[in-house]
């Protein structure tokens, strides 16, 4: 949700409690740049509370990290509010060599550094594809043996099929040679973290032995494992290394390239970020400091736009906060409605308890998902979404959902799931975001209704910052979250359904699906991949893997003071564009 590409920001995460410390909705000092009036700061409620530097990883791959990481990472491309991809020439450009086989070069641009001044350059580049294409693996799932290095959030797929890459005399490029054609070329790959911190907290004197090692490491064969312990540093690293719910002690560990650079973390509270004075890479920011503030109830996020501590919210709504929301434009306050490119839903883990189909199709003729969108989504006439890979209103989501095996769930089946049961009554905990006042309130109905069936549910809620790591790590029987991100490409299915993917966080394996999701990603034509997903939607319902409940809705409200602010339904939200944020004349 990771940053990534479609649907890679996990949204299920973090919710923190309501507590203002450090943050403002004053002026900074203002400066001047040309002409231009630039300066003073903004604080903005999140839902999320910060919980790492590294958003690229499974563990780390939240909606705000993501965020975070977007305003203080720059690279060659973003995406603007309609998923537009817009080139970034000031930071580098990319470009396509050749079409057999597909090659595509990528330079950063002489001059482009990180905040310690460290330039940009081709061991950044090169850690980037390793870490993003599995290159290195050489783990079986099936089998449970070999070893994943790089616990990276995106789908592997693409650059997995590509050959180690050629690196560029200049030391500021590489280029990228796909064995097969990979329909998301544009936007499989992008500057991540700095090799020089990887190489030097993995034991390594400098990026050169890291691009070294690299360099020397062999392709990973599942076939013939080989374990490899200075790559295991560097990856281990890379992994965890960046966790942090506070500021750490190294600055080494929270560098920028982008136009703001992180100042100060309040656990679980706020979040300080200044402008960059040496950012000249892209578009130029207007404010001097942006203060974060992690805001969990929309009551709070409300009441603090209200009273001036915060200039901008973008709450959790729900059927109960509707009426909050709504006053709000009587105010002078400007708030945005509109439904994201993201989902919730519960997904079962493949693992122990359900590794039994009937048990896992018991449970989900249980979850009362009307009740869910009634309570949570408040919208009338809202029905619970059918589809897992299709939102509604896309052209293929009505044929889908009439072929898909959806209709077995579209009611609560107590007695259905009594007769799939045989007299057992299965433990099962539900891991969730207590904090999302939305998740908790999902969680109970399911709770309520699966004990009617035998079901013995166990709460597995927990708060804030340590869901992202519950989740990688397992543990439970079922989780409440979310997916949300761009339309760009098909690699968000892969990302979550194919066998050992770093989203895959419930054991889920199809052999048929993970070969037709193969065929996704080498398929450029429209419509042959719009087939295709179908067919990976009728599998996953068919394996009774989980279920979605419902696209979400967003909302978005900012007070006079601000100007710039434009949403997008996106992962980012309205943080796409923070350069244009200013105070109002």
């Amino acid at each position: 949700m990771p940053v990534r590409r479609l649907m890679q920001l996990l949204t299920a995460a973090l919710a923190a409690a309501l507590v203002l410390s450090g943050c403002s909705g004053g002026s900074a000092p203002s400066v001047v740049v040309g002409e231009a009036k630039r300066g003073g700061s903004v604080t903005v409620a999140e839902v999320n509370a910060f919980s790492s530097f590294n958003p690229y990883s499974a563990g780390g791959n939240t909606d705000i990290n993501s965020k975070i990481g977007a305003i203080t990472h720059s690279g060659f491309y973003y995406l603007d509010d309609s998923s537009k991809v817009v080139r970034n020439d000031k930071f580098g450009h990319f470009e396509k060599v050749s079409d057999q086989p597909l090659k595509v070069k990528y330079t950063v641009n002489e001059g482009v550094k990180w905040s310690d001044g460290a330039p940009i350059g081709a061991a950044d580049l090169l850690l980037a594809w390793a870490a993003g294409s599995g290159y290195f693996d050489d783990v079986d799932p099936v089998a449970g043996k070999g070893t994943k290095y790089f616990s990276v959030a995106s789908d592997t797929t693409g650059l997995a099929g590509t050959l180690f890459p050629d690196i560029g005399s200049d030391g500021r490029s590489i280029t990228i040679v796909y064995a097969a054609p990979y329909a998301d070329w544009e936007v499989a790959f992008d500057v991540g973290l700095p090799a020089h911190v990887v190489a030097a907290k993995s034991g390594l004197n400098d990026e050169k032995d890291l691009v070294n090692l690299l360099k020397d490491t062999p392709r990973g064969n599942p076939e013939k494992p080989a374990s490899n312990p200075a790559l295991k540093k560097v990856s281990d690293f890379w992994n965890t290394g960046f966790d942090a719910k506070s500021i750490p002690d190294d600055p080494a560990l929270y560098l920028s390239s982008g136009p703001y650079i992180v100042r100060d973390i309040v656990p679980g509270v706020s979040m300080k970020l200044v402008r960059n004075r040496d950012y000249v890479w892209g578009a130029e920011p207007w404010l001097d400091e942006i203060n974060v503030r992690f805001t969990g109830a929309v009551p709070a996020a409300v009441d603090a736009l209200r009273s001036g501590q915060a200039d901008i919210i973008s709450p959790q709504p729900s059927a109960s906060t509707d009426s909050l929301l709504s006053g709000l434009s009587s105010q002078g306050i400007t708030v945005q409605r509109y439904k994201q490119s993201a989902y919730d839903h519960l997904d079962l883990n493949f693992t122990g308890t359900f590794s039994d189909k009937d048990v896992r199709e018991a449970f989900l003729k249980t979850v009362p998902r009307q009740a869910i969108v009634d309570a949570v989504v408040g919208t009338q006439d809202t029905k619970p979404l059918d589809s897992q890979v299709f939102l509604p209103g896309q052209p293929k989501y009505d044929d889908t959902v009439r072929n898909n095996g959806s209709a077995d769930y579209a009611k609560v089946d107590i007695d259905g799931a009594k007769k799939l049961l045989k007299g057992a009554s299965p433990s099962i905990r539900i891991l969730y975001n207590r904090d999302n006042p939305n998740r908790a309130r999902a969680f109970g109905l399911i709770r309520d209704s699966a004990a009617l069936a035998g079901f013995k549910v166990v709460d597995g809620g927990l708060a804030s910052a340590d869901w992202p790591a519950a989740l990688s790590r397992g543990g439970f029987e079922a989780a409440l979250s979310g997916w949300i991100g761009t339309e760009v490409g098909v690699s968000r299915v892969p990302q979550i359904f194919r066998t050992g993917a770093g989203s895959n966080f419930t054991g889920y394996s199809d052999g048929d699906a993970d070969k037709i999701m193969e065929q996704l990603a080498a398929t450029t034509d429209l419509g042959k991949q719009d087939e295709l997903l179908a067919e990976i939607d009728k599998h996953v319902w068919e394996d009774a893997y989980g279920l979605p409940l419902y696209q979400t809705l967003g909302t978005t409200a900012f007070s006079s003071r601000v100007a710039g602010v434009k949403t997008s339904p996106g992962p980012l939200g309205v943080w796409w564009n923070v350069w244009d944020w200013r105070l109002s004349q």
